[in-house]
């Protein structure tokens, strides 16, 4: 009885262990997975397209569409990239706390 339960034990430590270094990797990995650097955000110019501000950040949190203007935000509260558009064109961006 006694090995069985060090048996356990010994299981449960190693899938406690396991669970925390996959938590651990998911998150690095979804940090270093960020589109939102000051690098890409260098990238923006001008002019661009909405299409080619996707394809360099990703996917927008939000926009807000307005009468031939919308404003688009990635990242969240604390570090964040704004970019607006008149029709399908840059016509202003920028950035807070990026790394």
């Amino acid at each position: 009885m006694k090995r069985q339960l060090k048996a356990h034990k010994e299981l449960t430590a190693g899938t406690t262990a396991l669970r925390r270094m996959v938590l651990l990797v998911s998150i690095c990995l979804l940090a270093a997975c960020s589109k939102v650097t000051a690098e890409n955000y260098a990238k923006i110019k001008s002019g661009m397209s909405y299409q080619e501000v996707l394809s360099i950040l990703g996917n927008p949190a939000s926009c807000d569409d307005a009468v031939g203007f919308k404003s688009c935000k990635w990242g969240d509260a604390k570090s964040h990239v704004t970019v607006r558009f008149a029709g399908d064109a840059v016509i202003l961006h920028s950035a807070e706390n990026l790394r």
